[in-house]
C-alpha cells in the first residue's frame, strides 16, 4: 500500500526536525564575522574524524545504492556488493597514499591539483567536465531515483517528491560544509538504523512465508531459494557478466572505478581536505568499516525481494508499464513494513538522498566558485564568493530537476547508468592523477592526452561492436554476448569494466611516451612535493586496515 500512516509521518517529522534544528545550531555555533569561503566550502579544521567518516558514507550512499543496488540485488544478487566491499579496500589505499599528497601540497580542489601539477588549461577543462558530470549524471540520478523511491513508498506526486528533496537538500547545503558534515552524522544514524530495520523485516518476511520464523532461518532459506544470487564472481555464461565480468572485479576495471571515485573526486575527497592527516585518515578508516556493513542494507533486501516476488507476494508492485521493473524492489519492500517502522525506513531513504544531494551540490559550488569564477574574477572578495557559491547550488539543483526525466535513467537502471557513463572518463582521469602523484616526469600535454584521448577511446570501444566482429575475443574474456528480447543474439560487446581497464592501460602508455618525448626536449614539469615518510601510518590504522583485508578475504572465499 503506497501510503504513510500518521505514525510514519510523525517519525519522519521527528527526523526532519532533528536534522534541521541540529544543522541550524551548528551553523550558528560555527558562524563568525570572519568566516571565509574556505570555511564554507571545506569546513577547514572543524570536522572531527567521526564527522568525516560519516559524511563520506552519507554522501556516497544515496538513491543509486538504496534503490538501484537493491534492484541489482534483485536481478544479480550478492555480486553487486563488490562495489561496496572493494570500496573499503580502496579507502585504505586513498588514506595511505592519496590524502597525504593532497594535504602536503595544500590541495583543496581537484582542478587546483591539476593546475599545480600540470597547468591551467588542464585544470579548466577538467573543472568544466566535472561540473557537467556532477550535474548531468550524478545530481540528476540522485534526484530522479530518489523521487521514484519516495513516490513509490508514499504515493506523493513524483514532481512534488523531486522538488521536496531538492528544497530539503538546499536548506542543508546553504549552510556550508560544516553543516553538511555534522548533519551527515545524524543522516548516517537514520540511514543505518532504517536500513537494518528494512533488511531484518525483509529477511524475516521470507522466513515467515516459508513457515520457519527467525532471522537465521530467513538467511538459510534465501541461500536455498536463490543459490545463484550468492556468488561474488560471475562465469562468462552468466546473464549479468557484462556488468560484473568475472575476475575483473578483483584485478581489473573495478579498481579504476573505485580509486577514481574515492581518490580523485571532489565530491568525496572534499570531506577530508580540510583536516590534518591523522584526523583525515581516521575518518576514512571509519568510513571503510561502515562500507563493510553496506551490502546488508543495500543488497540483501533486494535478494529477499526477489524470493518474495517469485512467491507472488507483491507481483503487481514490481510491475511498471506492464513490465517488471527491479527498481521497484526497495519501495515495494518498504510497503511491507508495519506502521512507524515504515516511517523510520522512509526517513532513512530520505536521509541518504538528501545527504548525497547536499554533498554533490556543495562540490559543484566549490568547483565553479574556486576554480572557474575566482580565476575570472581574481579580486572578488570572500563575501562575493559565498554569494556565487550559494547561487550555484540553487541553479544546479534546478537544472537537475528539469533535465532528469529526459535522460533514460529508469530504462538503463540507475546504478549502471552512473557507473557506465562515469566510466567513459574515469580511466583517463585516474591515469592523469596517478602519474601526476608518483611520476615526476608526467607532462601537461600527456595529461591532456589522457583526459581527451581516454574519453575518445572509451567511445570507440563502446561503438566498436557495431562495426567489428568481436566474437573471436569471447574466449579470452574481453567480450560477452548481448541477447535481445526476441532471443536473438545480435552482437558482442566489451564489458564496461574491461573497457575501462583497456583504456587505462592505453592512457598510461600514451602518457609515458608523450612525457618522455617532451622531457627529452627539455620541457619544464611542475612536480609535487612527495616524501615517502608521508605514507607511514599509525599502528592503530594498520590494525584496522588488516581487519578490513581479512574480512574481504573471508567473504570472497565463502561466496566465490
Amino acid at each position: 500500500m503506497r501510503t504513510l500512516s500518521t505514525g510514519d509521518y510523525i517519525v519522519f517529522v521527528i527526523y526532519f526536525l532533528i536534522v534541521s534544528i541540529y544543522g541550524y545550531w551548528v551553523y550558528r555555533r560555527k558562524k563568525n564575522a570572519d568566516a571565509t569561503s574556505t570555511d564554507y566550502f571545506l569546513a577547514a579544521g572543524s570536522l572531527t574524524w567521526w564527522a568525516i567518516g560519516a559524511s563520506l558514507i552519507a554522501s556516497n550512499i544515496s538513491a543509486e545504492q538504496m534503490v538501484a543496488m537493491n534492484s541489482n540485488g534483485f536481478t544479480m544478487g550478492l555480486a553487486i556488493s563488490a562495489y561496496e566491499w572493494m570500496a573499503a579496500a580502496t579507502l585504505i589505499i586513498v588514506a595511505i597514499f592519496f590524502i597525504p599528497v593532497y594535504l602536503k601540497n595544500k590541495i583543496f580542489t581537484m582542478p587546483q591539483f591539476l593546475h599545480k601539477r600540470y597547468n591551467g588549461t588542464v585544470a579548466l577543462i577538467m573543472a568544466i567536465f566535472w561540473l557537467l558530470l556532477y550535474i548531468v549524471v550524478n545530481l540528476t540520478s540522485i534526484l530522479y531515483l530518489g523521487a521514484i523511491a519516495i513516490h513509490g513508498i508514499s504515493g506523493i506526486n513524483f514532481q512534488t517528491c523531486m522538488w521536496g528533496l531538492a528544497i530539503f537538500a538546499l536548506i542543508i547545503t546553504l549552510g556550508g560544509m560544516k553543516v553538511i558534515g555534522y548533519t551527515d552524522v545524524i543522516q548516517v544514524f537514520f540511514l543505518i538504523m532504517g536500513g537494518l530495520v528494512t533488511a531484518y523485516i525483509a529477511i524475516t518476511q521470507v522466513a515467515d512465508h516459508f513457515h520457519t520464523p527467525g532471522l537465521l532461518n530467513g538467511l538459510t532459506i534465501m541461500k536455498q531459494q536463490a543459490a545463484d544470487h550468492f556468488h561474488m564472481i560471475f562465469k562468462r555464461d552468466n546473464a549479468h557478466y557484462a556488468d560484473l565480468p568475472g575476475l575483473s572485479v578483483l584485478v581489473g576495471g573495478l579498481w579504476i572505478a573505485n580509486l577514481n571515485y574515492w581518490g580523485c573526486n571532489q565530491y568525496i575527497t572534499q570531506r577530508a581536505l580540510g583536516a590534518d592527516l591523522k584526523t583525515a585518515r581516521s575518518g576514512i578508516l571509519f568510513a571503510a568499516f561502515l562500507k563493510l556493513l553496506m551490502p546488508v542494507l543495500v543488497v540483501l533486501p533486494g535478494i529477499a525481494a526477489f524470493i518474495l516476488y517469485k512467491q507472488n507476494l507483491f507481483h503487481s508492485q514490481m510491475m511498471q508499464g506492464g513490465e517488471l521493473n527491479p527498481d521497484n524492489a526497495y519501495p515495494s519492500l518498504l510497503n511491507l513494513l508495519p506502521h512507524w517502522f515504515k516511517g523510520l525506513s522512509f526517513a532513512a531513504l530520505t536521509a541518504a538522498i538528501v545527504a548525497s544531494l547536499a554533498g554533490k551540490a556543495n562540490s559543484i559550488a566549490t568547483i565553479f566558485t574556486l576554480d572557474i569564477y575566482k580565476k575570472i574574477n581574481s579580486k572578488a572578495p570572500d563575501k562575493k564568493l559565498l554569494i556565487v557559491g550559494r547561487i550555484t547550488v540553487v541553479v544546479a539543483m534546478i537544472i537537475g530537476i528539469l533535465i532528469s526525466p529526459f535522460l533514460g535513467i529508469d530504462k538503463k537502471g540507475g546504478f549502471q547508468f552512473i557507473q557506465e557513463y562515469t566510466g567513459f572518463f574515469s580511466p583517463g582521469i585516474f591515469a592523469m592523477f596517478i602519474l601526476g602523484f608518483f611520476w615526476r616526469k608526467a607532462t601537461s600535454n600527456a595529461a591532456l592526452f589522457a583526459t581527451i584521448g581516454g574519453f575518445v577511446m572509451s567511445v570507440i570501444l563502446k561503438l566498436m561492436p557495431l562495426f567489428v566482429n568481436l566474437e573471436p575475443l569471447k574466449n579470452i574474456g574481453f567480450s560477452t554476448l548481448v541477447t535481445q528480447k526476441d532471443g536473438v543474439t545480435r552482437l558482442y560487446e566489451i564489458p564496461f569494466l574491461d573497457r575501462m581497464a583497456i583504456v587505462f592501460v592505453i592512457c598510461v602508455i600514451g602518457m609515458y611516451i608523450i612525457s618522455m618525448i617532451e622531457n627529452a626536449s627539455g620541457k619544464r614539469v611542475n612536480a609535487l612535493e612527495v616524501d615517502t615518510k608521508m605514507f607511514r601510518t599509525t599502528r592503530g590504522f594498520a590494525v584496522g586496515a588488516l581487519i578490513i583485508a581479512g574480512f574481504l578475504v573471508a567473504v570472497y572465499t565463502i561466496f566465490w
